[in-house]
């Protein structure tokens, strides 16, 4: 006797239909035919106890189970329950009641016949509604991300023995409706109004929102660059339905527990340590997994002292910073992942962190500096469009109880007009949401600039020696500078302010003595 039940595997962060074809006819041994992976060989051993230990039969007659398409590799637990029921149908212990051709059947199972979560569920979801199926039967623990795919049923099940009632009865399992939104991440107790000074940093990360630019924070220890950059989220724009969905994919690829509680709306916060490796940054695996990179998609990624990371953890970035994609190719597949995010980091001016500094003097030599500094490629710096330089927060500005800072609502309702503007712009070119993501045949048309601003920019540019890539980084910053003061055109004083932010293509001037004495780290704008 032969069963066919329709499955799912996943491929990145999207899904592909895989038939299940189990056949029993005379003769000896199990087989799994279709290329699949050593977690796939050993669901014989899990189904057989599940199967047995449920008071049903094992047949003891030639068993072949067949996964196609026998030429894409398959990998995971996800064929564990359509594997059993297709044996159980196959072998006439159970009855198709017409429902198997209607929906798509995926889960772990354990010793017990428990149902345990898989990856992906929200994906599978995706494509049993494309595939035209009914429904989706899966773990209980994934139909919470499941159903936020409206125009199919989904019914989670806890045990096998539920999937056979619903195969074999006429009383339905009740589908489950749609969650409502599921904050992940929170970080809406953390508010700009508990930083006190650093009006420069505040600024510079309220530019940063509003157009989606990639910043670099540098200044002394205890400058609090950490803290305000742990609270740029709760200035940042909400997200939309579309833009929750992908991110909910990718963490429901990852099988991360809170993506299946239901949709993520909190952008987020990504927050490596430096030992982290390459390969966990972009993703990685025998079947690659999300990195920090895609977990980050629509949110911020955060690298805290930035030299600190290992020089191939670092060049990484290149790609997904300026294409907003990452591609992951092993021997046997290619995956590409969403990585469009902003890109947030931190560092010292230098080794010991106190070059600059107005009181305490650098123990730096010269050649100690440039090491240091080397250690950030420039390629990397170049695709940063913020060079924010943070400076020690006066003994009377700590100790001011009765000034109140500007809260991050305040600072958040800027920045959501600003990108209105900046949707309306853009509402025409596919994939571009924000003055960063502009591109640059667009760069003419939209960056503007009067005469005088534009002579103020060449000259600069000749006095620093910029690249191409820094003034097409200028002329974006100047436009959301620009937007957020709701002007139409770009003036002078905001390409001034775009250039104040380019604090690391400034020349450095190094003592020639061992040991540096302090000097000012702000860029003064000349001419």
């Amino acid at each position: 006797m032969q069963a066919k039940l329709s499955g799912s595997a996943i491929h990145g962060v999207d899904a592909f239909g895989i038939t299940i074809e189990v056949s029993i006819s005379n003769g000896f041994g199990y087989m799994i035919t279709g290329l699949p992976d050593d977690a796939i060989k050993e669901s014989l051993n899990r189904i057989s106890i599940a199967i047995t230990s449920n008071g049903f039969c094992m047949p003891r007659t030639k068993l072949v189970i067949n996964l196609a398409p026998a030429d894409v590799r398959k990998a995971g637990t996800a064929f564990d329950l359509p594997i059993a029921l297709g044996i159980l149908l196959a072998s006439e212990q159970l009855v198709d009641l017409g429902k198997l051709k209607d929906y798509i059947i995926i889960g772990e199972l354990g010793l017990d016949g428990a149902v345990y979560p898989v990856r992906g569920g929200l994906c599978m979801a995706h494509h049993a509604l494309k595939k035209g199926c009914k429904g989706i039967v899966l773990p209980y623990a994934n139909a919470a991300e499941a159903a936020l795919v409206k125009g199919i049923d989904v019914y989670g099940v806890r045990h096998l023995r539920n999937a056979i009632d619903f195969i074999q009865s006429d009383i339905a399992l009740q589908p489950l409706k749609g969650s409502h939104y599921f904050s992940f991440n929170s970080t809406s107790h953390l508010d700009f109004k508990d930083v006190k000074g650093q009006q420069n940093i505040k600024r510079g990360l309220e530019i940063a929102a509003a157009g989606g630019h990639n910043a670099l924070i540098i200044g002394p220890p205890g400058t609090g660059k950490t803290m305000l950059a742990k609270r740029l989220p709760s200035i940042l724009p909400p997200m939309t339905v579309d833009e929750a969905l992908e991110t909910t994919r990718i963490y429901s690829v990852a099988n991360n527990a809170e993506a299946m509680t239901g949709l993520i709306s909190q952008r987020p916060f990504r927050n490596p340590h430096h030992t982290i490796s390459d390969v966990a940054l972009a993703g990685g695996g025998s079947v690659p997994a999300p990195g920090e990179i895609s977990l980050a998609h629509n949110g911020v990624l955060f690298l805290d002292e930035l030299p600190e990371f290992k020089r191939s953890v670092i060049e990484v970035l290149r790609q997904p910073l300026e294409e907003r994609k990452l591609l992951i190719a092993r021997a046997k597949l290619t995956l590409e992942y969403p990585a469009s995010f902003m890109f947030i980091a931190a560092m010292n001016p230098c080794l010991c962190g106190y070059l600059g500094h107005p009181f305490r003097p650098c123990t730096c030599s010269r050649k100690s500096i440039l090491w240091y500094r080397r250690k950030i490629a420039s390629p990397l710096l170049e695709r940063i469009d913020l060079h924010i330089e943070a400076e020690p927060v006066p003994l009377h500005e700590l100790m001011e109880t009765d000034v109140p800072a500007e809260n991050s609502p305040t600072i958040r309702e800027r920045v959501i007009n600003a990108r209105a503007i900046q949707s309306h712009r853009y509402v025409t070119h596919n994939n571009v949401y924000c003055n960063a993501q502009m591109p640059d045949q667009m760069i003419d048309n939209i960056c503007n600039i009067d005469l005088s601003a534009k002579k103020f920019l060449l000259k600069q540019m000749h006095v620093l020696q910029l690249s191409a890539r820094s003034y097409t980084r200028i002329l974006k910053v100047a436009r959301t500078i620009a937007d957020l003061a709701n002007s139409a055109g770009i003036e002078l004083h905001h390409v001034a302010e775009a250039l104040h932010y380019r604090g690391l293509d400034k020349p450095l001037i190094i003592p020639s003595n061992k040991f540096c004495t302090p000097q000012p780290t702000s860029y003064r704008l000349t001419g």
